[in-house]
């Protein structure tokens, strides 16, 4: 039985760029901690980085728009809003990708 090899080499694509962004949001998160609705951005954030959403990246967007409006109040610390805005721009680049087939 032949077993398959790991690959020696990755393509980074939108999505990989997506999860690093959503990964840093969510440390920024927890580093900010205490502002009004970090627990509930948390949550989503978390629902938007769980395995059902990568593969349904139509529903990440939901989850997205979610994290977007509890964030929307002027007590969010100003380096949470600079992630939340680069997630948003990956989000874009991402649909974007996947409609033009470079990612499955």
């Amino acid at each position: 039985m032949a077993f398959e090899s790991e690959p020696t080499g990755y393509e980074k694509t939108a999505l990989s760029d997506l999860q690093g962004a959503w990964q840093n949001l969510r440390s920024k998160v927890i580093e900010q901690a205490g502002f009004l609705g970090w627990e509930k951005a948390l949550f989503h954030i978390d629902e938007a980085m769980s395995w059902e959403s990568v593969r349904n990246l139509q529903y990440m967007h939901k989850c997205l728009v979610l994290v977007r409006n509890i964030l929307r109040h002027p007590d969010v610390p100003e380096a949470v809003c600079v992630w939340l805005e680069e997630v948003n721009g990956c989000m874009e680049e991402t649909l974007d990708a996947l409609r033009k087939g470079k990612i499955h």
